[in-house]
């Protein structure tokens, strides 16, 4: 997810330049590769149910449009692979919800052929299909914290970052990149090297007062989401009240989400959140998560 983005330019094939902090959460989906032996390179994808919601999202593609199975064909393709993979994928991240469900699965998918078929793809051409796949799946071939620029690619692992506790909210509704970046550029909005926002990104080090946060955690295409999906803010404000220490936007939306304390506090808040009267309120139904970013530490 993305603690903090800003937009710093834009390419002239039409690419918008990032500034952003990626956090790994110790939530996600589950993704199952298996491969075999085959006379012609063939890629099937299995959509599993969520034991968790005990529905699968209409919403996820369930053909060679999934962004797993195009992973697949692609490293079958570039490494010249005669084999029939199969992909099992148990969707848990809502989709259009800024947390990078896709973009994990597909990175997820290439780390696993890469350790079916070693040295069938070496490093640098790896990187550079998930690249091709999506400006976010190159963090997640080997995700820690870093601060993440240009369109996806240059990746700088951060040092001393903590975890943070969030419980995140995404309202129902699923935001298209696209159409956030649009309503943006149609805002006229200022680049953020012209906009007296913090520098990205924190201070991070031994001692690092979470509240820290209140004031950083901007996100260039949050005013813009909001416009498209006005009750982002109401979660956000529900958050407040519950106790957030600081509230935010990860990516282009529409997940809001709270930092709180202690994962004790979060598990809490995400529990009682299903008999929220505003949560429950909201035009369609809110999905709530209690999680927790991934340390440096923990990465190394």
């Amino acid at each position: 997810m993305n603690l903090g983005l800003r937009i710093t330019g834009r390419r002239d094939d039409g690419f918008h330049l990032l500034d952003s902090l990626f956090a790994p959460l110790d939530f996600g989906d589950e993704v199952r590769v298996t491969a075999v032996a085959a006379g012609a390179a063939s890629v099937s994808l299995e959509l599993v149910t969520d034991t968790d919601s005990g529905r699968l999202d209409p919403e996820i593609p369930a053909g060679p449009e999934n962004l797993a199975a195009r992973a697949a064909a692609g490293f079958l393709e570039q490494s010249n692979q005669q084999a029939a993979v199969s992909v099992e994928l148990t969707k848990r991240v809502p989709a259009g919800a800024g947390l990078g469900g896709g973009s994990s699965d597909a990175a997820a998918v290439l780390q696993a052929l890469a350790e079916l078929f070693p040295g069938a793809l070496r490093e640098p051409a790896l990187a550079a299909l998930a690249l091709e796949l999506g400006a976010d799946v190159p963090f997640f071939l080997n995700p820690r914290p870093s601060r993440v620029r240009g369109i996806g690619e240059q990746i700088e692992p951060l040092a001393d970052v903590p975890g943070f506790a969030l419980v995140l909210a995404h309202p129902g509704i699923s935001l298209a990149t696209s159409a956030v970046y649009g309503a943006w550029e149609e805002a006229s909005a200022a680049l953020t090297p012209h906009s007296p926002r913090p520098t990205m990104p924190p201070a991070f080090g031994p001692g690092f007062d979470v509240s820290a946060l209140s004031g950083w955690l901007w996100n260039d295409l949050e005013a813009s989401a909001v416009r498209l999906c006005p009750p982002i803010a109401d979660l956000q404000e529900q958050l407040t009240s519950l106790g957030a220490l600081a509230v935010g936007m990860s990516g282009s939306g529409a997940t809001a989400f709270g930092v709180f304390a202690s994962r004790e506090e979060a598990d809490e808040v995400a529990e009682a959140a299903a008999s929220n009267e505003v949560f429950s309120a909201q035009p369609n139904e809110v999905w709530v998560r209690a999680v927790s970013t991934m340390a440096s530490s923990g990465l190394d």
